[in-house]
Order: structure tokens, then sequence, then C-alpha cells
């Protein structure tokens, strides 16, 4: 199964920002993407069929990085991340932290899909902030890979007080099924320094904001911050962009969905969120709480919304 990911060799023109007013000047530049082959003519949101879109399984999953030493290593938990995924068949994946050899991993075990990556400090180097589809069921149009920082578009590159490089990487689908297409935006935000998860959530709405409105847009992410009540999740949800889980029709227990493979806290924070904007339903929320004889995937709950999008007029 073949990945898409950015040539660790070909170089990418750097944007000198000053602070977040360069951010809001340079973002047109920022979504000149890499073309994955001719987009087809828009046909909306039906397709030659008249197929109406079809439910979304569309999920946030911080894989925990693999690691081979102690407790709760990535041979540990590969077998129980499969078995999960497998069971739930989810159509889209945005995960967070695998590392290339544990996503090659991934890969083989979820043969129905591929995959767009690449690594926070280039090529296979690093965490990835991997998005993972249905094959049979979507086409890439279009994707591209940026830096939370001042300078986004320089591989590698970090501001804003964090000391660990962060990125976000979008692609644009079709689905094959109804013809519509829809953008999928994938990241994962500081786990220190609150200024950096701010001007993070800033540079990434104002991203958002560039992409056509017609368009349906879903973003997955570990923001590391909690949902409803910080900074960056107001500056996420402004100009129509909503929380799946609060939007949701029906929702699974709430629980913290970061664990460090201690028990549930009922109630507590949840910092891995998917957002959405332009679409019409969102059916169900849900955080996955699965293990099998008490090993868990990672050492956050995955959650997932399945959700509709709007039919285009």
């Amino acid at each position: 199964m073949a990945s898409i990911r950015l040539n660790p060799g070909r170089s990418l023109r750097k944007l000198a920002l000053a602070g977040l007013v360069g951010v809001v000047a340079a973002l047109a530049p920022l979504t000149a993407s890499r073309e994955v082959r001719g987009e087809p003519p828009a046909g909306g949101a039906r397709g030659l069929g008249g197929e109406p879109p079809s439910p979304l399984e569309v999920w946030s999953f911080n894989l925990r990085y693999a690691s081979s030493r102690g407790s709760n290593t990535w041979e540990e938990r590969r077998p129980v991340t499969r078995e999960l995924l497998e069971a739930q068949a989810p159509d889209i994946i945005g995960t967070q932290e695998g590392l290339y050899a544990q996503l090659r991993d991934l890969d083989a075990d979820l043969p129905g899909h591929d995959w767009i990556g690449t690594g926070r400090e280039g090529g296979s180097r690093g965490e990835f902030m991997a998005i993972f589809y249905r094959r049979d069921r979507f086409e890439p149009l279009a994707f591209d890979h940026l830096w939370l920082s001042e300078t986004p578009r320089q591989v590698g590159s970090k501001s804003w007080g964090n000391q660990v490089v962060r990125m976000v990487t979008w692609v644009k689908l079709r689905d094959r099924r109804s013809d519509a297409r829809f953008i999928v935006l994938n990241t994962h935000f500081d786990h220190e320094s609150e200024a950096s998860r701010v001007r993070s959530a800033r540079l990434v709405a104002d991203l958002v904001g560039t992409f056509d409105r017609a368009l349906p847009i879903i973003i997955t992410g570990d923001f590391n911050t909690p949902a409803g009540t910080s900074e960056s999740f107001r500056i996420l949800t402004e100009d129509g962009v909503r929380d799946t889980w609060e939007a949701a029709s029906e929702r699974s227990p709430e629980v913290a969905t970061f664990h460090g493979y201690r028990p549930p806290v009922e109630g507590g924070p949840r910092i891995d969120w998917i957002l959405t904007r332009g679409v019409a339903v969102v059916e169900e929320a849900r955080i996955h709480t699965f293990a099998r004889d008490g090993q868990l995937p990672s050492d956050h709950y995955p959650v997932s919304a399945r959700l509709r999008l709007r039919a285009s007029p």
C-alpha cells in the first residue's frame, strides 16, 4: 500500500512571518498544495448516480509513539490497536505521534486504507500527523504539510516557546460514492506552552478560513488543552466551526481522553477533539475505552464522530 509523503529532498519556500499579522497575510500561499492528480469536474454532493452523502466514521487517535522498553510497548499495543480498528472500521483516522515504522505497521494492519503524512523533522524523521483514509471510497485531490511556527513552510521549525516541533497535515478528499469533496486537517498542539497552543490555534483557524466555504472541513487533533473552556478551543470554534461532541445526537460516556494507562476519569478533560464546518448532521460521538486483557492501545483514548456532509444545492 503506497503512502504519500513529502520528498525529504524537496526544498520548501520559507515564509518570513512577523508574528500572527504575518501569518494572516501569508495564508493564501499556505494553501498552495501539492496536487495529487487532476481534479474531476465539480459535481456537488451527489454523484452521477444521484447517491446522497453516506455517513462518515471519523477518528482522532493519538497512537503514543512506538516504544520498545518498559510497559505498554508498541509490540504489546499493536494487536489491541488492530483489533479495535478492525471492529470499528473507521473511514478516516487522523493520527498523532506515530513514528514512520509504527505507521508502516498500522498501514499493514489496515489493508483497505492509504495514508498521507510526513515526519515533523522532515521525511521519515520524527512523529507524523498522518491521515488514513479508505482507499476504495476516497480519492486524494490535494494535500500539504505546515509547521506550527512563524515560518510554517520551514521543515522542522518551532516558535512561541515550545521545545517540540509541532505541525499540521491536511488533505482534500473526494468521496467516490457521492462525488462530495471535503478537507480533513490533522494536528497536534504543544503539551507545555500555552502561548504556543494559542498561537497554533490562531494559525490553524486562519488557515481554515482560506479554504472555500463550500467545502466541508473536518479537524482532528490532540490539542493538549480542554474542549469547551480553553482559549484554543474558543479560537478554533469561531466562524461556524463546531465541536462534534457538543453537536452529536448521541454520545458515549464522557471521560478524560488522556489516561496515561490509569483508570478512566469520568467527566475529565477532553483534549482530543473532532471539529467540523459545513457538516449537516453529527449522528454520534464516542470516546473509545476498549482494552484487551487490561492492555490499552495507547495512553489516549481515541475519539470518533459519525457524521454526514451537507448536500450542495
